[in-house]
């Protein structure tokens, strides 16, 4: 389950921003990305994501995201960071 893999790691970004700052500074292994985000807030991520060759987890919802990261809001995205 990939929410469970985002449950059980232990340094993770979360929201957008943080992730992308990650993606560019090479510290995410994996991204997650909702599929009900506006899609103008997560293709620049995905275009980064492709051009640094970061594997990319499309998740269902906002919502289950932002539950996965012990958060009570939804989030677009996550990452799994290097540790």
């Amino acid at each position: 389950m990939p929410y469970e893999r985002l449950r059980t790691a232990k340094k993770r970004a979360v929201g957008t921003k943080q992730v992308t700052k990650a993606v560019s500074q090479g510290k995410a292994r994996v991204v997650f990305i909702a599929r009900d985000a506006e899609s103008h807030v997560t293709e620049p991520l995905w275009q980064l994501c492709r051009e640094r060759g970061i594997e990319v987890i499309e998740v269902d919802s906002m919502k289950e995201l932002g539950r996965a990261c012990s958060i009570d809001v939804g989030s677009a995205s996550a990452a799994i960071l290097e540790e």
